[in-house]
């Protein structure tokens, strides 16, 4: 039990010895759009229609300040985090800090199960755009290439997600510089699509469409706030970042929490315009912004939403694939993974190698695999984070190794335990399949443990 307990050296992760640096090129913005690019995707431009329909009504934007609360005291905790030991790795590094290593494994591969899933889930999602998309252009893919394999349906494969996520995959491995650059582009083109909508609904919003303003009750708002939590996810994979930040005691904190401000103000605008524009019974629709613009016979601004949701899912996986290599990493410089996976380009300063491989599951699952509820896999993952990393901020303030002068989470520690309970809280509303599919995952993640990362681990040396 004590080898399983055993800490990382907190003078090891902050100077890495005996590996290659990764190149500190971002600053405080770059940070914001990434968390941007992460959080802003299928969760402005789908969930706030269905949502709206079938529980919350225009109360949904409560719903959506309820999820950002809890967010946010999960966002005060990564910022300290971030700022104290700005390393990669995101709450598995800080674990391994505070819990020791097998609870430290138990949080990475949660981690693993959040970004793999999620990219995946988004992959399919953009795929499903993109092959409407290009049949307004006439052009149309064969039936067998466009979704999982189901022999029922004729499907073989979903090669659209399987394309992109080679793509995506490939960018990375360019470097962030690069990368940030085009996310930097993508992010500017989905918040004028959406700041568009914003501008040309709020003259056709009729007041009437608010009333009632809670068709469903609060019990309706709290289901809501449960379900849009989920709209929010990505603000953590901004923390992965922290080793590639110039001045992390200073950005990461303002790149965390700024990314989550301004996403929360554009959810809840979309929400007050779009159930102002459309009477809520109406918006259970897939594409409900677009929807919402041809329902005031603005085609046009529902051609450009539509064309900014496809490319703005691109931003999403991105990050998702970003955060998940860069966990692969720490999880190798810790001897828990196979060395080959902290091998860093010699140019480039990218774990190439590893992207390579991530990249291959990641598209395997996508192409192959109908994700369907499975998706609530990804929810556990980030909420198992959460709740480690608020638990972990009681035990960082006892240890007086640490560098001081960075961010410090207020009202410590009432915020941090505040934070602790609402992510339990959330956790409890999942699924049973959801609790059955998860067990098996971290049942897998226990064998590999103890077959290959104990044995290796580098605190053994």
């Amino acid at each position: 039990m004590k080898n399983l307990l055993r800490k990382k050296p907190i003078g090891d992760l902050l100077h890495k010895k005996g590996t290659m640096e990764l190149q500190k090129t971002m600053g405080p913005f770059d940070l914001m759009l990434l968390g941007v690019g992460a959080i802003v995707g299928t969760g402005i431009f789908i969930l706030p229609g269905t949502v709206s329909a079938q529980h919350a009504g225009p109360g949904i934007v409560f719903s959506f300040i309820i999820a950002a609360i809890v967010c946010a005291l999960a966002a005060l905790c990564y910022s300290e985090f971030a700022s104290t030991v700005p390393v990669t790795g995101s709450a598995y590094s800080y674990s391994y800090i505070v819990f020791g290593e097998i609870v430290a494994w138990f949080v990475g591969w949660a981690l693993l199960l959040e970004y793999g899933l999620a990219t995946a889930a988004v992959a399919t999602g953009w795929s499903g755009y993109f092959v409407t998309l290009i049949e307004g252009f006439g052009i149309h893919l064969p039936q067998a290439l466009t979704s999982s394999f189901s022999i029922e349906n004729g499907t073989y494969i979903n090669l659209p997600a399987v394309i992109i996520i080679f793509v995506i995959g490939s960018l990375l491995s360019l470097g962030m510089k690069e990368s940030t650059r085009f996310n930097a582009i993508l992010v500017a083109l989905k918040i004028s699509a959406v700041l568009l909508f914003i501008i040309v609904g709020v003259f056709y919003v009729k007041p009437e469409n608010w009333s009632p303003f809670l068709p469903y009750g609060m019990s309706g708002v709290f289901t809501g706030a449960a379900l849009v939590f989920f709209a929010y996810l990505g603000f953590d994979a901004v923390s992965s970042a922290a080793e590639e930040v110039k001045n992390p005691q200073r950005n990461m904190p303002i790149g965390i929490i700024g990314s989550l401000v301004i996403c929360t103000i554009l959810y809840v605008a979309v929400s007050l315009v779009l159930t102002g524009i459309v009477p809520y019974q109406q918006l259970n629709v897939a594409d409900p912004v677009a929807f919402a613009m041809k329902f005031v016979e603005q085609d046009w601004v529902a051609g450009f939403i539509s064309l900014s949701a496809v490319i703005g899912m691109l931003t999403v996986m991105l990050v998702m694939m970003y955060g998940g290599t860069r966990l692969l990493l720490a999880f190798s410089r810790d001897g828990l993974m196979p060395k080959m996976l902290k091998e860093l380009h010699p140019k480039r300063k990218t774990p190439m190698k590893n992207t390579f491989i991530f990249t291959i599951v990641i598209s395997v699952i996508a192409g192959l695999v109908p994700l369907g509820t499975l998706a609530e896999m990804v929810n556990m993952g980030t909420l198992i984070a959460f709740i480690f990393v608020s638990a972990g901020i009681l035990y960082l303030r006892k240890n007086k190794d640490l560098p001081t002068g960075g961010f410090k989470v207020p009202f410590y520690p009432v915020l941090p335990i505040v934070s602790l309970l609402l992510c339990i809280f959330l956790i409890s509303q999942l699924s049973v399949h959801t609790w059955i599919a998860c067990g098996v995952w971290f049942v897998l993640g226990i064998i590999l443990y103890f077959v290959y990362g104990k044995k290796h681990s580098a605190l053994n040396e």
